[in-house]
C-alpha cells in the first residue's frame, strides 16, 4: 500500500477502516478515540500504530496487548506533534479576540523559545515529529497540484503599490489553475495569499479588501490589529481561493497571515524553506526582498543548476532596478545558468504584470525539453553531480 492508503487522520477514516474489522498495519494518527472503544476492542489492531490517539483505558490496554505501538497524546504541550492535518488561520488565531499573546500561535512559539533556552532533548524531538508530520500533511494537501511559489519581503506594508501589485498577480495565477505557496508571513507574503483568496471573487472584491487592510498596515506594533483587519475581510468575504502558506515559529516575531487556506507552520527553519522550495513545481516568483529573499533566490537555483529534482523549474524575478542594482542578484543568476539547461528557466521583469505571460513562456519552454532530457536519461547520462 502507498503510505496514504494505510494512513487514518480523521473519525470518518477510522469508521470506514474499522467496520471492516482490521487495523492491522495501520497508522492513526492524532484522532479522538475516545468515543470508540467497542470497534477497538473488537478490531484486529495487531502492527498498528496509534500517534497521540486518546482512548479509554480498556481500549488502550487491548490494542497494547494485541501488539500496537502507541505514542500517547502530550495535553500539556501548546501544540500537537502528531497532527495529521495541515493548520488553519483559525486554528492558530483562535482566542485573538482577547489578543494575540493568548492564540495557540503565540503559544506555541513562548514553548519553542523555552524549550531552545532548556536544551531538552526530549522538546528536540517532538519539534522534529512535528515537523515531519507537516511535511507528510503537507505532500497529501498538494499531491498533483501546479505549485507556484511567490516569495518577497515581509516588510511590504499594507495600502502601498507593491503590496497591491503582489496580490493581483496572485489572483492572476490562480485564476489560470495554479496553486499559490508562499512562506506564510506578512509583507508580500500575505499579499500573494490575499490574492488567491480573492481569485473566485469579482475584481472589485480585492480593491475593497486592499482598503479595509491599510486601516492596519503592519503586525507592527499591535498583531492584533494587523491579523482582527484580515479576518474582517475573510467574514466579509468567505470562503475564497486556496492557498498554501508556508511559516515557522523560528522567526516568532512575525506573525503568520489569515489568508492562506491551509498553513504549514514548522519549528525548523531550514526545513521549511527547503521544503517551500522543492514543492513549488511549476516555478518561483521574486517579488523585491532583502536577504531572506536573496537568499531563496540561490536556495533555488541550486537544485536547477545540478537538475538534482530533475528538470529545472521556471525562476521569476521581479523589478530590474532592484536585482541589478540594489542587490544584484540577476547577474549572478545569469552567470550560473550559463550554458546550462536552467538558462531557459530564468526571466527578470520590470513588473508583476509581466510575470504571468513569462512564467507560462519559461513553462513552455520546459515542456519543449523534456523530451530531450528523458532520451538523455535513458541513454545513461544523469544530471551533473557537485563537483
Amino acid at each position: 500500500m502507498a503510505s496514504e492508503d494505510f494512513e487514518i487522520e480523521t473519525l470518518a477514516e477510522f469508521d470506514r477502516v474499522v467496520a471492516r474489522g482490521s487495523l492491522s498495519g495501520y497508522r492513526i494518527q492524532s484522532v479522538d478515540l475516545s468515543g470508540r472503544t467497542l470497534p477497538l476492542l473488537s478490531a484486529d489492531t495487531m502492527n498498528a500504530v496509534f500517534l497521540g490517539c486518546p482512548m479509554e483505558p480498556d481500549a488502550l490496554a487491548k490494542v497494547r496487548a494485541d501488539g500496537a505501538l502507541v505514542f500517547p497524546p502530550l495535553p500539556d504541550l501548546p501544540f500537537n506533534p502528531y497532527r495529521g492535518l495541515l493548520y488553519t488561520a483559525d486554528e492558530l488565531f483562535a482566542g485573538l479576540g482577547t489578543g494575540y499573546e493568548n492564540t495557540p500561535d503565540a503559544h506555541a512559539y513562548a514553548w519553542f523559545q523555552q524549550a531552545k533556552a532548556d536544551g531538552d532533548i526530549f522538546s528536540s524531538m517532538l519539534r522534529t515529529i512535528h515537523d515531519d508530520a507537516i511535511s507528510d500533511a503537507l505532500d497529501e494537501r498538494l499531491l498533483d497540484a501546479r505549485v507556484v511559489g511567490v516569495m518577497g519581503g515581509h516588510a511590504m506594508a499594507r495600502g502601498t503599490d507593491e503590496y497591491a501589485g503582489a496580490a493581483r498577480l496572485a489572483r492572476e495565477l490562480g485564476r489560470r489553475g495554479l496553486t499559490i505557496a508562499t512562506g506564510g508571513g506578512p509583507g508580500a507574503m500575505e499579499a500573494a495569499n490575499l490574492g488567491a483568496y480573492t481569485a473566485p471573487f469579482e475584481d472589485e472584491v480585492l480593491a475593497e479588501a486592499l482598503e479595509l487592510l491599510a486601516k492596519a498596515p503592519s503586525f507592527v506594533p499591535s498583531v492584533t490589529d494587523w491579523a482582527q483587519a484580515a479576518f474582517e475581510v475573510r467574514t466579509r468575504w468567505p470562503r475564497g481561493g486556496d492557498s498554501i502558506g508556508i511559516p515557522t515559529w523560528f522567526y516568532g516575531h512575525e506573525p503568520p497571515n489569515a489568508f492562506a487556506g491551509h498553513i504549514a507552520k514548522y519549528f525548523a527553519n531550514a526545513t521549511r524553506e527547503d521544503g517551500l522550495l522543492a514543492r513549488c513545481t511549476a516555478g518561483v516568483i521574486f517579488l523585491p526582498g532583502a536577504a531572506g529573499t536573496v537568499q531563496e533566490i540561490f536556495d533555488n537555483a541550486t537544485p536547477n543548476y545540478y537538475e538534482s529534482r530533475g528538470e529545472p523549474t521556471p525562476m521569476v524575478l521581479v523589478n530590474r532596478a532592484h536585482w541589478t542594482e540594489r542587490l544584484p542578484a540577476w547577474p549572478l543568476l545569469q552567470s550560473l545558468a550559463k550554458e546550462r539547461p536552467m538558462a531557459s528557466r530564468i526571466a527578470l521583469v520590470d513588473s508583476v504584470a509581466e510575470v504571468p505571460d513569462a512564467l507560462a513562456e519559461l513553462s513552455a519552454q520546459r515542456q519543449k525539453q523534456l523530451p530531450h532530457r528523458n532520451a538523455r536519461l535513458a541513454v545513461g547520462a544523469g544530471p551533473t553531480r557537485p563537483a
